[in-house]
């Protein structure tokens, strides 16, 4: 297998029908990931972040280009793309242990009772939950509930790991934790990570290369950042290391000069033609 030819999108376009004509969400999309990379996607709200990750999962299909896996185009979902949202998305009926048991279940692999029950424990312990396998999500913290979440997905053995702002809704050191976690876990598996972020610090600390997302409508990629930093990564050592700065600093420039300027551009637009528009109805309204 080519690594460098893992996962491709080529020319990726996405439109949404409204009432008022189609919503061009993406425009010409290109990216080429290797495998293993760690991917994260950054940009402003409304910049398509979360609608490439779903193209990518198969749950839409691009109106224009498409992503071909390992030689294999994307139509629809599947096992081999796992995803993690920001919800955690527990039943909350079962325990943990028969939460993970439920997607090893799906991409059964030929394993027996056994095999399965031991993979299950494997994939609980990689997120350090073994110990609250008999719990019900109710009995846990949103923490805990999203390491399940990982637990679940990395259950499916994905080629790729898709990743939908998995730590925005928990507090810091919660999140700080996790994010731990995830670069434990990317390192002793290796596979491919796609993240949607929107936190500057955690794109630099986990990821090869940033994706950065131009505003939308018509969103594209605008700038892709490699974060050369060595692995394993210490926060406490980064806080102070030039490079790691340097890449914050990219991403701060490109999110909130470079693209802050875009938005005022067009903020200007709107209010020109507004004007314009009362210009014309106070000269009828004389007439």
């Amino acid at each position: 297998m080519d690594i460098d030819n893992h996962l491709e999108l080529t020319q990726v376009g996405m439109k949404f029908p409204t009432p008022k004509g189609d919503f061009v969400a993406l425009t010409d999309v290109n990216l080429r990931i290797k495998k293993g990379e760690f991917i994260s996607l950054i940009g402003h709200s409304g910049c398509g972040k979360s609608t490439v990750l779903n193209v990518v999962a198969g749950l839409y299909k691009a109106t224009d280009g498409g992503v071909i896996l390992d030689n294999t185009e994307v139509n629809e979902p599947g096992p081999e793309r796992a995803v993690v949202f920001q919800n955690h998305s527990l039943l909350p009926w079962l325990s943990v242990y028969k939460n993970v048991e439920l997607a090893v279940k799906q991409t059964r692999q030929g394993r027996n009772k056994a095999e399965m029950r031991a993979w299950v424990e494997h994939n609980l312990e990689l997120v350090h939950m073994t110990h609250a396998k008999d719990k019900l999500p109710s009995e846990i913290s949103g923490g805990m509930k999203q390491r399940v979440g990982i637990a679940r997905a990395l259950a499916m053995e994905p080629k790729v790991l898709l990743m939908d702002e998995p730590f925005g809704a928990l507090d810091a050191l919660t999140r700080a934790h996790l994010q731990d976690s995830l670069m434990e876990i990317h390192a002793e598996l290796g596979n491919t990570v796609i993240m949607i972020t929107h936190d500057v610090d955690e794109a630099v600390l986990l990821s090869d290369r940033i994706v950065m997302m131009t505003n939308g409508p018509s969103a594209t990629i605008g700038e892709i950042l490699d974060v050369d930093l060595p692995r394993p990564r210490n926060r406490i050592t980064l806080a102070d290391d030039p490079a790691y700065n340097h890449c914050r600093h990219e991403v701060l420039s490109f999110l909130y000069e470079k693209q802050r300027k875009v938005e005022n551009v067009a903020d200007h637009q709107k209010k020109r033609e507004s004007a314009t528009e009362e210009k014309a109805k106070d000269a009828s309204s004389a007439a």
